[in-house]
């Protein structure tokens, strides 16, 4: 598959803000409710091109996913330290989902990691049902550390991974 790895354009947003609202509503992670936070959260790209880079996955003129990447000191990062970044909200469309498109997400976050001077690590937060997204990261030499779950809300646990640089 011929896949696009770019900066998402504003003309994208919204329907990058579909693909990864729909990721987490339709694999039941989130209430389809539109009063839930962190839903709105996810939908709203543009506030997340202002303290982050948006990276789309483009194929034909589609935006078939996307993902957020957070250096260092970003607003938008939730465990990394010093010298690491970290990436946030991977999701892809149903319809590109097996195709490798998650993948080259997450790769173009650790080329971007390796290029930023100082960066020793790359890490990720992610839900326990996400075990596709999780096959991917342990293929690409990610490991789990349990040591930084962590709970934003009470009933939920996230998982954490972290790939040496």
């Amino acid at each position: 598959m011929d896949i696009d790895i770019r900066a998402a354009e504003p003309a994208e947003y919204g329907r990058l803000g579909e693909i990864t609202g729909q990721a987490y509503t339709g694999d039941g992670l989130l209430d389809q409710n539109e009063d839930d936070t962190y839903l709105n959260v996810l939908r709203d790209v543009a506030g997340r091109v202002g303290v982050g880079e948006v990276l789309v996955a483009v194929q034909d003129g589609q935006v078939l996913g996307g993902v957020t990447f957070a250096a260092p000191g970003s607003p938008l990062a939730d465990v990394a330290g010093p010298h690491e970044a970290e990436f946030r909200m991977l999701a892809v469309a149903p319809e590109a989902r097996g195709k490798g498109v998650g993948e080259a997400l997450v790769r173009a976050c650790i080329e971007r990691a390796r290029a930023l001077e100082g960066v020793t690590a790359i890490v990720l937060s992610t839900q326990p049902a996400m075990r596709g997204a999780q096959r991917i990261y342990s293929r690409l030499g990610f490991v789990r550390t349990p040591e930084l779950d962590w709970s934003p809300i009470p009933a939920l646990t996230l998982l954490t991974y972290r790939l040496e640089l």
